[in-house]
């Protein structure tokens, strides 16, 4: 990387790692936010509502902000920092962390996409307004229309997947400008949630992820100005660690879906008095089967911790490269991020689903809420398909090749 000097600057505030200190602080204002969730969480997904109470306590956490330069009033955390953020919350709140992982990821842009010397002007904004990014980015979904109009452009169309558009601030949106100056390019660009013309839905309806705020999203001759914009989505390799990113916070979004649901599965086995009338044993959480499967999952479980810490660590370090970043550097990244996506996905799934082998019929009481972890895991999950995250690893194992770059890969 070369060297900063009093005319070139770093591409982006993000320098070095968390050091314990860091991490810890984090963790534990993440830990109060998670208790204060926990209390109604089961309550909460039935009512099926966007999160805007949620979301003010992470305001007043200060979680909000944990990305953002710290000399302009930001958190100035590092982004394995995030990551163990999201997974924390997790635990207990999978939906919540997912509104607030895609916010982190959303107004990341402003450092992978926007110069430096412009840079200070948008986080002023967001940290002063305690700005929640929304999206509609969804890459599948490429159906907006962004003419040219007096100056500017109008936006019409229907977003399908726009987490957090419905309940944030400030919403981040995708799309191909048709006509103009610009014509054919892809840009990302920035509005009010509440500017004229915006309409969210209210049509996401599944089984999981209930309070992510994930419906569509119409957009009606919605004005869009110069300022709006926070640059053109081209294939250049710094820009386009946001995908590794968001694959990264996924990853530990189902780890620690995995976690929360084997603590639950632990107090739940503890507190039964009985064992299985067939077993030897005292007590359920004495049987040697039930021990047996719990030992499976808290092995695997710390294994994939263990390489989330690892992969978001080495993260923070690709992103210090700055201009350094070559495609090689990302697509390896990449790889690392694909295989920790293809386990925590696969671990995650399993435990969340198995955990009922051993906390008996009991455990499957709609009031006990234990469903509520697959339940989240399996429907965020299918976002994108895990095989083609083996396909990554596979292809680059065996002949060393990188996927294209896109939002997925």
């Amino acid at each position: 990387m070369p060297e900063a000097t009093a005319t070139t600057q770093p591409r982006t505030h993000w320098s070095g790692t968390a050091d314990q200190t860091e991490l810890d602080r984090w963790q534990s204002i993440a830990e109060g936010v998670a208790r204060e969730l926990a209390v109604d969480v089961l309550e909460r997904d039935r009512a099926n509502v966007d999160p805007r109470r949620e979301l003010q306590l992470l305001r007043d956490s200060g979680l909000v902000n944990l990305l953002d330069p710290a000399e302009l009033g930001g958190g100035g955390a590092h982004w394995e920092t995030a990551f163990l953020v999201i997974r924390t919350l997790s635990r207990v709140d999978a939906s919540v962390a997912q509104v607030l992982a895609y916010h982190y990821i959303n107004k990341s842009n402003i450092s992978f996409l926007v110069p430096r010397d412009q840079q200070a002007e948008w986080y002023r904004a967001t940290i002063e307004g305690q700005w929640f990014w929304g999206d509609s980015v969804n890459p599948v979904d490429p159906d907006l229309q962004l003419t040219p109009d007096a100056g500017g452009w109008r936006l019409n169309g229907v977003k399908h997947f726009s987490t957090g558009a419905s309940v944030g601030d400030r919403i981040l949106i995708s799309a191909a400008v048709t006509g103009g100056d610009r014509d054919g390019q892809l840009v990302l660009f920035v509005i009010p949630a509440d500017a004229a013309g915006v309409e969210p839905l209210g049509d996401w309806d599944a089984l999981g992820q209930r309070l992510s705020a994930s419906g569509s999203v119409r957009y009606t001759d919605v004005a869009v100005t110069e300022a709006d914009l926070l640059g053109e989505l081209t294939e250049e390799p710094f820009a386009n660690l946001i995908t590794p990113g968001i694959q990264l916070a996924f990853s530990n979004l189902y780890l620690g879906v995995a976690q929360g649901a084997l603590e639950q599965a632990r107090d739940l086995t503890r507190a039964r008095k009985n064992a299985w009338f067939l077993s030897s044993a005292d007590l359920y959480r004495n049987d040697p089967f039930v021990q047996r499967v719990f030992g499976e999952f808290v092995a695997r479980v710390e294994a994939v911790e263990a390489l989330a810490d690892k992969v978001g660590r080495r993260f923070d370090a690709v992103v210090e490269l700055g201009d350094a970043v070559a495609f090689e550097t990302r697509g390896a990244i990449e790889v690392d991020i694909a295989k920790l996506k293809i386990v925590s996905t696969e671990v995650g799934i399993d435990v969340a689903n198995r955990v009922f082998e051993v906390t008996g019929s009991s455990s499957a009481k709609a009031s006990v809420g234990l469903d509520l972890f697959w339940r989240n895991i399996r429907t965020h999950s299918l976002h994108d398909p895990v095989d083609y995250k083996k396909l990554e690893v596979g292809a680059h194992f065996l002949n060393g090749e990188f996927q294209p770059i896109s939002l997925y890969t």
